[in-house]
């Protein structure tokens, strides 16, 4: 499984063969086949276990102000960028041909958690269509800086992940300017008063 995640995290799907991840692997072609049935369902078998890990470490560990659990949170999804490279960089690998069927839910179904997450964490049961779109705007930009920050490695990751949340803080303001039903209290954002303060 860890050799499939590598590989596919470099290259297409459809360029890897089972060959190349039993030898990979050590193993026989044979074994490969015997145990996943073929390419799509390794392919499948592998994503799955990057996702069921990753969707494990975003469950909340609540004892914080929602900032500081989401700011937890966080650091928890990049503990798993780091320690599981190949199997984040596979999950979120290839356009959208790879993101059809059993790949796409595999995908989505991170995402959701995620979004879950936050809502959660922000105290939000039914979130307004303006922070809907905002959320998932900062996943995606979550999901990006993570595979940029695996390429370049030119950032510290804590200045990454103060980054990510002082931008979803940003988000949220421009989201309550466009629709104040977005549920969040601005009030609660860190750095409100501080910042304010800073100005004067």
């Amino acid at each position: 499984m860890a050799a499939a995640l590598e590989l596919f995290s470099k290259r297409d799907a459809e360029d890897v063969s089972i060959d190349d991840v039993a030898s990979a692997a050590g193993a026989s072609r044979a074994l490969v086949y015997h145990y996943f049935g073929g390419k799509q369902e390794l392919y499948v078998a592998a994503l799955r276990s990057a996702a069921l890990e990753l969707e494990e470490r975003l469950r909340p560990v609540h004892g914080g102000t929602a900032f500081e659990e989401l700011a937890a949170g966080l650091t928890r999804y990049f503990d798993f960028v780091e320690d599981h490279a190949a199997g984040f960089a596979a999950l979120l690998r290839g356009g959208p041909a790879n993101r059809a069927g059993e790949v796409g839910e595999i995908v989505e179904g991170v995402r959701r958690r995620l979004f879950k997450m936050i809502t959660n964490q922000l105290r939000v049961s039914e979130p307004s269509p303006a922070l809907r779109a905002t959320l998932r705007a900062w996943i995606a930009s979550v999901e990006t800086a993570g595979l940029d920050w695996l390429e370049n490695r030119d950032i510290e990751r804590p200045e990454l992940e103060r980054l990510l949340v002082e931008q979803m803080v940003a988000l949220l303001e421009v989201a309550a300017r466009h629709d104040g039903r977005t549920g969040v209290s601005l009030a609660d954002l860190p750095g409100e008063d501080g910042g304010r303060e800073a100005e004067e």
